[in-house]
């Protein structure tokens, strides 16, 4: 039998298999960050078409940590109420919901990309100012962020572990923190771009506190049944920053705090990295932190066949694997891939007059 249709267990919820869909910023949300209909098709959409796990995009804790004015966020009831009848829609059609809860940090108040400006939107267009680990920008074309003190800190692991509670009002059986691809706790964690010289700061130690103290808070709020997953940047692919060795040890810290699984993605930290993109680039990460480090791991990055996704979790380089564009392209992958694979696809009812 297949193993990428196989079910996963995490903690109380069971995956019935191993293709997840990875967070995606719409940036469609109204400028208070509600979800609204265009997140209920394009979520559920990807649930009827056989994904098991059905990840939101990046989800702000707090107004200030959306990426755009556009983005979605998670930090008042009415984001309980707007994510409801989205999370009711996954879950019907067999599919597990789940949120990344995320705070852009110094990457927050910028454009949408298909906005005819770039870079740090001002506060006259509904921008605000960033916060990070100190108060240099990402980029020159980024706003100036303000550095976190200690109370700034505390008010971010509470937002989390706030957010990640309305996660269960809203229907969500799964959470996920961001701690990738250049946003705030990846800023943390990286030297290249934490330089505070304080406990959150210095040596690896450091560094990892806050990414730590969030996944503590989310678990201690979600209880003991909610799977938690951290998606991290596995490498920064630039000398001097974070690397797969760094990624190892935080993975198993991570699991003395509660997560179950750690979703190995890369970069974000530095504006002019060197990656070698090509089909399945960022596997072998997910291989390491899942060999060395004893945790369940996720993949993702330009896994597009179905013999190619069967490989990798059949082989143990990951135990779940997170499509992007490949389901941007065609909702219906898992269905398909199922069949080619020689698994039932189980297309509902309702599509059973096309096969």
């Amino acid at each position: 039998m297949t193993v990428l249709f196989r079910p996963l267990d995490l903690r109380a919820v069971t995956l019935p298999n191993r293709v997840a869909m990875a967070p995606m910023c719409q940036y469609s949300a109204g400028p208070d960050g509600l979800p609204n209909e265009w997140h209920r098709i394009h979520l559920g959409t990807r649930a009827v078409g056989g994904t098991g796990l059905v990840l939101t995009e990046a989800t702000a804790v707090l107004p200030e940590g959306r990426i755009s004015p556009q983005d979605t966020g998670l930090w008042s009831g009415a984001h309980v109420d707007a994510w409801r009848p989205i999370t009711h829609f996954i879950d019907a059609q067999g599919a597990v919901p789940a949120v990344q809860l995320a705070h852009a940090g110094f990457k927050a108040s910028t454009y949408r990309p298909w906005a005819p400006r770039s870079g740090g939107v001002p506060d006259t267009e509904g921008g605000w100012t960033p916060v990070g680990p100190g108060d240099e920008p990402f980029v020159p074309a980024y706003r100036v962020p303000t550095a976190l003190d200690a109370a700034g800190i505390g008010r971010v692991v509470s937002a989390f572990a706030d957010a990640a509670g309305r996660a269960m009002d809203a229907g969500f059986a799964a959470v996920e923190i961001h701690a990738a691809h250049g946003y705030l706790l990846h800023e943390f964690l990286s030297p290249l771009t934490n330089h505070r010289n304080d406990g959150y700061g210095g040596d690896q130690g450091g560094r990892m506190r806050l990414a730590l103290e969030v996944a503590r808070a989310v678990r201690a709020t979600v209880g003991d049944d909610v799977p938690v997953l951290t998606r991290i940047s596995a490498t920064d692919w630039v000398a001097g920053g974070w690397t797969v060795d760094d990624s190892v040890l935080l993975a198993k810290e991570l699991a003395a705090a509660g997560v179950d699984l750690v979703d190995c993605s890369s970069g974000g930290a530095a504006p002019r990295a060197e990656i070698p993109i090509g089909p399945g680039y960022q596997v072998p990460l997910a291989a390491r932190v899942r060999h060395d480090a004893g945790v369940l791991t996720g993949t993702v990055g330009l896994i597009s066949e179905p013999e190619q996704a069967e490989e990798i979790v059949a082989s143990g380089q990951a135990d779940l694997v997170l499509l992007g564009r490949e389901l941007l392209r065609n909702p219906y992958w898992p269905r398909y891939a199922a069949a080619r694979l020689g698994a039932e696809p189980g297309w509902p009812s309702q599509y059973l007059r096309a096969t």
